[in-house]
């Protein structure tokens, strides 16, 4: 029987792995909601993968949800998903395991457990130990939600952040790799860096996590950190990177508890926890980026419907390259804190700018941008919307006929947990944990009936 911490909704997991003559490097690939507008990404991934066991065929690419009869692609996934457990290319052990992701000189460190989603609430406002950052798009999930419901596995690309400063609960793992077991140490394809795994067996080291944890829940403890009354509950896990995938787990679960004579007395239905990866919020190699906005099928100038939404308090201001607009956008974000101003980019066929807007409504850029580009989409500015990664993509994107994007500035990692705890949410798609090609990849899998 798999061992739960209810105090801080914790549970130690029956992990899943690749068996020994699996290619690694080919059954891991990246988190099924990056490169959505670049299909050439995926082509390579097919590509290279072959006919090879690979995670590739157990999730969904989002730059495929738009093909026609998603629903023989699912019913695939959940088949192959059979298949790879019946013909043991998946084998389990129980316990954590403390994760290296190393890519461009920099190792982001992590730990994989499974969280209580019945201390996780999406709602805006939650005081749950388990929170979303960012608002939570409830019409994403019922695709989701078809892929997980009737699946026996979850492979989660899910990243929650601890707000940890004095590196009590993964970081001491790293000073003892050697005596961990090591279960995986590979490239990542396509320039994604290398992953290395070590499962935690000894019990005392499960105990060293546990109590830290404890340590970071302990009310009085965060009260004194965050400056907060006895009315603000504790937020232990925040959200980094796969709200909607957790969220669609929680809408299951919720679906589950709700049928006629269940029974939720114990702790062990697995339908109740979700695997995920843990990482420190202060971990050096931790970057916040921001994520960049570009419309496709462009029906109305958008700069000058910016101007009639705004009004006199935008100004917008052409550049002759678009690296003087990054440069403005970006020393805007770094003062947005003391100055009453914001700036982000536009970037069309006809050229680039910035749009500067005085005594802004929301504490950040991309909120005022975004409530602007929901009224835009919703009164048929566009065909379609789509969040992306990188400068670069914003520059190509963005001056092709008939698109136009928008380069916003990146917020302090070291403000989120604050944030979140006095603000709510933030407005959705705010921060990245890095850039598309330093995303989460598909490694472990639980099982999830």
């Amino acid at each position: 029987m798999v061992k739960t911490y209810q105090s801080i909704g914790v549970q130690i997991p029956q992990v899943y792995l690749p068996s020994e003559g699996v290619n690694p490097s080919l059954w891991a690939v990246i988190a099924c909601d990056q490169f959505t507008s670049q299909p050439e990404y995926w082509h390579q991934v097919e590509t290279q993968v072959g006919s090879a066991p690979s995670t590739l065929n157990l999730v969904f690419p989002e730059v495929y949800l738009e093909d026609p009869e998603p629903e023989k692609r699912i019913a695939l996934i959940q088949q192959t998903m059979q298949a790879y457990l019946a013909q043991n290319i998946l084998q389990s052990s129980e316990g954590m395991i403390f994760i290296e992701r190393t890519i461009q000189g920099k190792t982001r460190r992590g730990l994989v457990l499974a969280l209580d989603l019945d201390r996780y609430d999406f709602s805006k406002g939650s005081q749950s130990l388990i929170r979303a950052t960012e608002g939570t798009i409830i019409e994403r999930l019922p695709p989701r939600i078809k892929i997980r419901e009737g699946a026996p596995l979850e492979f989660p690309h899910i990243l929650v952040l601890i707000d940890d400063p004095q590196a009590t609960v993964i970081e001491p793992l790293a000073a003892q790799k050697a005596s961990l077991k090591p279960v995986y140490d590979f490239e990542l394809m396509l320039g994604s860096g290398h992953l290395a795994g070590w499962r935690v067996e000894d019990p005392a080291l499960e105990v060293q996590v546990v109590r830290a944890l404890e340590a970071l829940a302990d009310p009085a403890a965060f009260s004194v950190r965050y400056g907060v009354g006895a009315d603000q509950q504790v937020l232990l896990f925040a959200m980094g990177d796969g709200n909607h995938s957790l969220a669609t787990a929680k809408a299951i679960w919720e679906k589950i508890k709700a049928q006629p004579g269940f029974d939720n007395s114990g702790a062990d239905h697995p339908a109740r926890y979700a695997l995920v990866e843990i990482e420190n919020v202060h971990d050096a190699a931790l970057e916040f980026e921001p994520i960049h906005r570009v419309l496709f099928g462009v029906r109305t100038d958008p700069l000058a419907a910016l101007q009639t939404y705004f009004g006199d308090y935008s100004v917008y201001q052409p550049t002759s390259t678009t690296d003087e607009m990054i440069r403005l956008v970006d020393e805007a974000g770094e003062q947005q804190q003391t100055e009453p101003s914001q700036a982000f980019g536009v970037v069309t066929p006809q050229g680039c700018g910035v749009v500067w807007l005085r005594h802004p409504q929301a504490n950040l850029a991309v909120g005022n941008l975004q409530v602007f580009l929901d009224g835009f989409m919703k009164a048929g500015g566009a065909e379609k919307i789509d969040y992306v990664h990188g400068d670069d993509v914003v520059r190509s994107l963005g001056a092709l006929p008939g698109n136009a994007s928008f380069y916003l500035p990146g917020m302090s990692k070291s403000d989120l947990f604050k944030t979140v705890i006095l603000d709510g949410a933030l407005p959705r798609k705010t921060f990245s944990m890095g850039e598309a090609h330093e995303k989460r990849f598909y490694m472990e899998a639980r099982k999830i009936v």
